[in-house]
């Protein structure tokens, strides 16, 4: 099994000087190596693969005036070329965005080492290529081969290496889908996860409890005059009130992913594949659904799932979850404001729209696995689906 343990580290000055050129050398090369591939395609309508770029490092290298690349780990530039080749698959399969000329000033700096990292437990200290003997703060110990290693740097200042380890721990099994150990978990703004069985879990929304004080600094950082000292204090204090707010998201991901998790009567989680991308670019919504950090939690659990031997089950993102009655009717009049709602058809009172929704995304996966069916034999799941292909109401749907 495949898992990434992260410390601080705490280096010298020369050795900080050591990770800024392989910061700059790493940026440097992936900005080369962008340029090359885009000049090849503009003038020749040539592709240029990861392996054609190695060589022409090698002859980059020994152009003078750039005697300073042999200063850095030399594998840590191919990885470089290699982000940059993976940038370019997400590019074409993915659709992710065309890749972006990577800027000094851009305070999120790290380079890779593919090997050779070694750690020492007892004196606290990790060596890399070209930089031994960095103290750390190794709070946890592992057992595994290590894979690759990425030396980052925060806005803060503060550096960290994330370390990739193949431990020998075994992948748990996992259970057979029971109706009665699944829940479904439907994600809002107000409460972050709305459980099938009644629970509601509060979003902590700590970037809205923090907004007044990020407001006031920010403010203070925008009157200061540009390269002063002043300045880079003012945009100190600024980084360091957003890295708090990410690692008390962080932290609050963390303990709900293990509470959901680590229930002995839970086997199976659904959950509903959102767009999250695209109802960020709702900038009523935006702030709120970065502050929830849905997407976080998504990956969190997603591995955590694996880890600890629970099921994870999804249905589409245009399944009317909130929409459809029990006996299968759709309401296409609802809208978000509507907390609670009547079937037109069967006159059923829905009390808490949230709750209901989950209890759908429960029925909704469970029924793609053909664990149960649906209730009303007026409406089957499978004349539903032909229903969302012929694109009649998709509108509707897309409201939700």
């Amino acid at each position: 099994m495949l898992k990434t343990y992260k410390y601080r580290l705490y280096p010298t000055s020369n050795q900080i000087v050591l990770f800024e050129k392989h910061f700059g050398c790493a940026r440097f090369v992936y900005n080369w190596g962008l340029q090359t591939k885009i000049d090849a395609y503009q003038k020749e309508s040539k592709s240029l693969s990861f392996y054609s770029l190695i060589p022409l490092l090698a002859k980059l290298k020994s152009e003078p005036g750039k005697e300073w690349l042999y200063e850095v780990n030399s594998q840590s530039l191919q990885n470089s070329l290699f982000n940059l080749d993976k940038a370019f698959t997400k590019f074409f399969r993915d659709k992710k965005g065309f890749p972006k000329f990577k800027s000094k000033k851009n305070n999120r700096q790290s380079f890779q080492i593919p090997q050779n990292t070694k750690i020492d437990f007892e004196s606290n200290r990790i060596s890399v290529p070209k930089i031994k003997s960095i103290k750390a703060k190794i709070s946890r110990k592992f057992e595994g081969k290590i894979k690759t290693s990425t030396i980052s740097k925060t806005p803060t200042g503060k550096f960290f290496i994330s370390i990739l380890v193949e431990t020998p721990d075994d992948i748990q099994s996992k259970p057979s889908i029971k109706e009665n150990k699944t829940i479904g978990i439907d994600l809002g703004l107000t409460h972050l996860a709305i459980l099938s069985n009644g629970i509601k879990i509060d979003s902590p929304k700590f970037l809205k409890k923090s907004s007044h004080r990020l407001k006031l600094l920010q403010r203070r950082l925008s009157r200061k005059v540009k390269g002063s000292n002043n300045r880079n204090k003012s945009r100190l204090k600024v980084a360091l009130l957003h890295e708090k707010i990410e690692n008390q998201r962080l932290d609050f991901l963390h303990k709900l992913t293990y509470f959901l998790t680590h229930d002995n009567q839970v086997d199976t989680i659904c959950l509903e594949n959102l767009n999250i991308s695209g109802m960020l670019k709702n900038h009523k919504l935006a702030c709120s659904i970065s502050d929830a950090s849905w997407s976080k939690f998504i990956e969190l659990l997603k591995y955590k799932c694996d880890w600890y031997g629970k099921n994870l089950l999804f249905i589409g993102r245009f399944e009317p979850s909130s929409k459809m009655c029990s006996c299968g009717a759709i309401n296409q009049l609802l809208t978000l404001a509507d907390r609670s709602w009547i079937c037109p058809s069967c006159k059923t009172l829905i009390e808490d729209r949230d709750i209901h929704a989950a209890l759908n995304i429960k029925k909704f996966a469970l029924q793609k696995q053909n664990i149960v069916g649906w209730e009303s034999p007026e409406f089957t799941l499978a004349k539903y689906d032909s229903f969302i292909e012929s694109g009649q109401e998709s509108f509707a749907f897309r409201q939700k």
